[in-house]
């Protein structure tokens, strides 16, 4: 019997993004109502000497994961709307730069800022300005997913994010992929990446009370943006954990959370888009 693969993806532009250790393969609906499906090769740093270590690891799939998803969404994005392929390597650097000085400065720079001056406020000692801290993060994350779940693009978005979840799900029951049965399965999964930056938000949490309380805010920022490759890798390690013995008793509190939040990333999705995603997955397992 052949070895069943361990699977990820995530939506894109009008379309579907599968992922194994060897490839990953993009689907997207073109304005024909074609499906194009692209295949590219895939060779993971992790194979590296070191770089496959647990922790490491995380964080190097991390930093994978978003390269290869930032050029998914730029190709589905042109293919979506009848244009041709761009090369734009600087692009992609611009792209990636702008991502990441933005959840800094929402995600980490805004709540640590608010919970500092609410500790000055309130004379707070460091264990509850650790814990506002985390929590205003989380509160600003789910503010944030409120506001572009409103927007249509983002809207059709999610709904191949449920297809992407509801196709690994058939494969991993091993049943046939077709719609009717791709459509018996939950649109959340536990090794979504929703399911990870929640979790990162939690770990925290637990890191940063390690972080001295006298520092300037500036200090306490830098040191939050110096931790992040270890929260990162703690995080993975756990998410991996979860997502293999989530089901068994005991388990499951590692991913109940992730899955909780998934009802606001993830939508029902409509048969076309369910094809998308069965049309990606058997192009990555072929």
């Amino acid at each position: 019997m052949k070895k069943q693969l361990m699977l990820g993806g995530q939506a894109v532009v009008e379309g579907v993004l599968m992922k194994t250790a060897s490839h990953y393969s993009v689907a997207v609906r073109l304005p024909s109502k074609k499906i194009l499906v692209k295949r590219f090769r895939f060779i993971s740093w992790t194979k590296h000497k070191g770089l496959g270590l647990p922790l490491i690891r995380g964080v190097v799939i991390l930093a994978e994961t978003l390269i290869s998803g930032v050029k998914a969404l730029t190709y589905s994005a042109n293919k979506a709307a009848g244009e041709e392929e761009k090369e734009g390597g600087w692009e992609l650097v611009g792209t990636l730069l702008f991502s990441l000085l933005f959840a800094i400065a929402l995600f980490k720079f805004l709540p640590l800022w608010v919970a500092g001056w609410i500790q000055k406020t309130t004379a707070a000692g460091h264990l509850v300005f650790t814990l506002l801290d985390g929590l205003l993060k989380i509160i600003i994350f789910l503010i944030y997913l409120g506001v572009i779940s409103r927007m249509k693009d983002v809207q059709r978005l999610f709904q191949y994010h449920g297809a992407e979840h509801m196709a690994v799900h058939c494969y991993e029951h091993k049943k046939s992929l077709t719609v009717k049965n791709v459509r018996g399965y939950p649109p959340e999964h536990p090794r979504c990446g929703t399911a990870f930056i929640l979790l990162v938000f939690l770990i925290s949490i637990l890191v940063y009370l390690f972080v001295p309380d006298h520092l300037s805010l500036l200090e306490k920022l830098a040191w939050r943006v110096g931790l992040l490759p270890v929260i990162a890798g703690i995080s993975y390690e756990l998410l991996r954990w979860g997502g293999k013995y989530g089901m068994e008793k005991g388990m499951s509190w590692l991913t109940a959370p992730g899955l909780c939040l998934q009802k606001l990333t993830t939508h029902k999705p409509n048969a076309k888009q369910i094809e998308v995603a069965i049309s990606a997955l058997k192009s990555v397992l072929r």
